[in-house]
């Protein structure tokens, strides 16, 4: 089995600067430069998508190497299956030059899919697949919604209506089987190839909120109208995979963006808060994991401690 770190914290809880500061080549912690991050950020993936993506910068990734991020164009559709494909990958690379993989993030869905693995839900049918593709350009996002509500009503609650990608996978799986992609259930127990070490790290909600506020101002300051506008120029749209995320989407809202700046980051704040008071959900019942309050560095560096001491790759860790 190969040893895994997973270090799941909602968005602006400080996972990366939590993870350089143990693994990091400046770290004074006794695992300096023996971990390597794999992203579990569903919009790291892609490239171009910088600032509202928080994503590490170079003088970062030179401090703590990352995989999973920059691996396609925005425009590329590149789902859980994709990436759960590309962390399995990188674990071993990493496994293989005796470090170990801390697989480091805060999209949920991703996190427990790398932990308990996909349903084992229909393989994809062109044929079927192609015909919804006309129907959505055709009827558009809201009709085949509408369709999903009805057909898997459980499904439909989980998915945005403009997440054409999901809503089309989910009818496709139900036209292909006669089943409801609800009625795949989620693996109840940890993937076997790995060993797994598993901390969520918590915070107050008014901590989070504040700190969310901090993320988008600083995102503001740092460019990320510019950022947008460059997207925008190189033919990207509200339509483009990558574009659909918080801190992207708000900006192909034209009600939105005739209200001023103010008014479309106060909106990002807002969905922002939203989608990390969802993101405990997906961690509830994870067999195993140990829930720390982010403050508390020292019971975060004992399980670490702890779980290298158990396994191969601690051997030799006090002569480090």
């Amino acid at each position: 089995m190969i040893p895994v770190i997973v270090i799941f914290a909602p968005t602006a809880c400080g996972k990366t600067a939590f993870a350089k500061e143990i693994f990091g080549k400046g770290s004074f912690s006794a695992f300096k430069g023996r971990g390597e991050v794999v992203s579990a950020d569903s919009q790291a993936v892609y490239q171009g998508v910088n600032i509202g993506t928080a994503k590490p910068s170079l003088s970062e990734l030179s401090e703590l190497p990352h995989h999973c991020i920059n691996l396609v164009s925005p425009s590329v559709q590149f789902g859980v299956g994709e990436w759960l494909d590309a962390a399995d990958k990188a674990c071993a690379e990493i496994y293989s030059r005796g470090k170990i993989p801390v697989v480091l993030g805060g999209s949920g869905f991703y996190i427990r899919s790398f932990l308990l693995g996909l349903p084992s839900v229909p393989e994809s049918d062109p044929l079927i697949r192609e015909s919804l593709k006309k129907r959505l350009s055709e009827e558009g996002d809201y009709a085949l919604y509408k369709e999903l509500k009805k057909i898997d009503p459980e499904s439909a609650k989980k998915i945005k209506v403009h997440d054409s990608y999901r809503v089309c996978r989910a009818l496709e799986v139900f036209y292909s089987s006669g089943k409801p992609l609800s009625s795949f259930k989620i693996p109840q127990t940890l993937r076997p190839q790995y060993d797994f070490c598993t901390i969520v790290l918590t915070r107050n909600r008014e901590d989070i909120y504040e700190r969310i506020e901090k993320r988008v101002d600083s995102m503001f300051e740092d460019g990320l109208v510019k950022e947008i506008d460059c997207l925008k120029s190189s033919g990207l749209s509200c339509d483009s995979p990558a574009m659909k995320a918080i801190g992207y989407s708000e900006f192909f809202d034209e009600e939105l963006l005739k209200k001023g700046e103010e008014a479309v980051k106060d909106k990002i704040k807002a969905d922002t808060r939203r989608y990390a008071k969802r993101q405990y959900t997906y961690m509830k019942e994870i067999p195993d994991a140990v829930f720390i309050q982010a403050e508390e560095k020292d019971a975060v560096l004992k399980e670490v401690s702890d779980f290298f001491n158990r396994t191969a790759i601690g051997g030799g860790l006090s002569e480090k």
